[in-house]
């Protein structure tokens, strides 16, 4: 079966069980609504086919399914059933209100999970294969067959399962790595056997399924393409059983990027990609390694003085795509002890300050010393190197007293006692969604502000329920873009958590004070001249 073709280009369909087998991660369970959520945000973002789960698992999976069926306005929605009756009959009813239905079932088709898993002989699982396909053909016309552990199946028999399925019915054939043992250039040869061995391969679309076990998931994916698949079964983050299944976001920047020699196109809207990653991360509390690639926190992060430079003058030099591109904003250029000269320099300016070349080396240094005992360096540590008040922000508004009621019965709230510079004690009472957020809401009535909290996050000092708690907060002006990280350490959570949120405010505010674009050496001839 041909793919859609575009600009000379054939589609590659993108189907995504993030829903299904990502959800199958140990702890990567997802609520009802959850996964709503995040079948539409697929539906959105152009996933073709979107596989919402197992019906016949569990009461709350088929009911999922079925909502998601009812919610999806674009794309296929498939339910997986095993090969037998009741499993194909409660996907069926699952899928029935989707725009596009499909029911996909699955056999075991290699030695060892036919006489192990599945205690059958070769015979009988073709039967069942058979069967089972032309039962969901009863339902639906869109039916997806696999071969459980393909790749570890005699080919022989995989190649008469293959076609005992399309003249069955089926309209997609899968041809899954199910443990991750296969290689790139092993995989393509044997879907490019079956295809040309099985007489009516040409009645069926073929899928890949690649498990990341050997980290193999989407090279083995991109080389079954280059053998004739044309759909990649995938999973936003990765997420799936034991290493998980193929990155959806790197399956499709593959593509874009590559487009000289992998003559492809799909559907997604790649814009989407990572604000798919931080939803599905969110919702399953699974945390995205910083080096992933397309999402990973440093995949347009650059430390090391050489990239930096090259960065500043091409970005080319070190990006093969733009941050942009894939939904993340911009590149980052993170200051530390590796970065040069050019990058330091270009960060000042960014900050606002133009230093006299005697100034910046010294400054330069002094960041050097800093960046040598600090894992991180933040704009306001640069700031403070050439600008002592910005140290010393938080003095300003101190925290006198603070009441926390929380618990399960709510409302939470939080009563803030702080003392102003110049204007005295001040008292108010707030509400909020947590202990944090009554604090936060507080501290907002009394010091009125429109910037974003990005990082809010608490360690403990020391071991023992009597820890003192050291919090750090993360705040971006909407208006400038400036970032400021302020800390604060109690025994009490709250308590630091208020001190370090109001040291951040008062950095914020003294930054907006100094300006903009002011150069030190202005600054410092106002000073002599009596100020501005």
């Amino acid at each position: 079966m041909n793919a859609n073709k575009k600009d000379g280009k054939e589609q590659i369909i993108i189907f995504d069980t993030t829903l299904r087998d990502g959800e199958q991660s140990p702890g990567a369970t997802m609520t009802f609504e959850e996964k709503l959520q995040v079948a539409e945000l697929l539906d959105k973002m152009g996933v073709d086919v979107i596989e919402a789960g197992f019906p016949i698992a569990s009461e709350g999976d088929f009911n999922s399914v079925s909502a998601v069926a009812d919610l999806v306005k674009n794309a296929t929605v498939a339910g997986l059933a095993r090969a037998g009756q009741k499993d194909i009959d409660r996907a069926a009813e699952a899928v029935k209100n989707a725009v596009k239905p499909r029911i996909h079932t699955f056999i075991s088709t290699s030695p060892v999970h036919m006489k192990y898993k599945l205690k059958k002989q070769p015979s009988e699982v073709l039967d069942m294969v058979v069967s089972s396909v032309s039962r969901a053909r009863n339902f639906v016309d869109d039916v997806e067959w696999s071969g459980e552990d393909a790749t570890r199946t005699e080919f022989e028999f995989m190649c008469r399962c293959v076609e005992a399925a399309i003249r069955a019915g089926a309209t997609t054939i899968n041809i899954p790595d199910t443990v991750g043992y296969t290689m790139p250039n092993e995989y393509s040869a044997f879907i490019r056997a079956i295809r040309e061995n099985v007489p009516n391969s040409d009645k069926a679309i073929f899928s890949a399924h690649c498990h990341n076990d050997l980290g193999m998931a989407v090279a083995n994916s991109m080389a079954g393409a280059d053998a004739g698949i044309r759909q990649i079964e995938c999973t936003i983050n990765g997420l799936g059983e034991r290493a998980g299944n193929a990155a959806l976001e790197e399956v499709v920047m593959a593509i874009n990027t590559r487009s000289d020699i992998l003559p492809y196109y799909t559907n997604i809207d790649a814009t989407m990609l990572t604000r798919a990653s931080k939803l599905v991360s969110a919702v399953t509390s699974f945390p995205v390694q910083y080096n992933k690639a397309i999402v990973g926190r440093n995949a347009f992060a650059h430390e090391s003085g050489i990239h930096q430079d090259g960065m500043l003058k091409n970005a080319e030099t070190y990006e093969i795509m733009t941050p942009v591109s894939v939904g993340a904003g911009k590149t980052d250029l993170v200051m530390g002890k590796h970065s040069g000269r050019n990058a330091f320099r270009t960060k000042l300016e960014e900050l606002g300050y133009v230093l006299s070349d005697n100034a910046f080396e010294d400054a330069f240094v002094r960041f050097k010393e800093l960046a040598d005992r600090k894992k991180e360096v933040f704009d306001e540590d640069i700031e403070a190197l050439v600008d002592e008040k910005i140290a010393n922000a938080a003095d300003r508004v101190k925290v006198e007293a603070l009441t926390v009621i929380a618990g399960t019965m709510g409302p939470q709230m939080a009563t803030l006692t702080v003392d102003i510079s110049g204007e005295g004690q001040k008292t108010v009472q707030a509400s909020g969604n947590g202990p944090v957020d009554a604090t936060f809401n507080a501290i907002r009535e009394l010091m009125p502000h429109d910037a974003e909290l990005i990082l809010y996050q608490v360690h403990a000092v020391t071991g023992g329920t009597d820890a003192q708690a050291e919090v750090s907060v993360r705040l971006e002006d909407r208006e400038t873009g400036r970032k400021v990280t302020a800390r604060a350490a109690d025994p009490d959570t709250m308590v630091a958590s208020a001190k370090a949120y109001l040291a951040a405010i008062n950095k914020l505010e003294i930054k907006r004070q100094q300006g903009a674009l002011r150069s030190v050496e202005d600054l410092d001839e106002e000073a002599r001249r009596g100020g501005p």
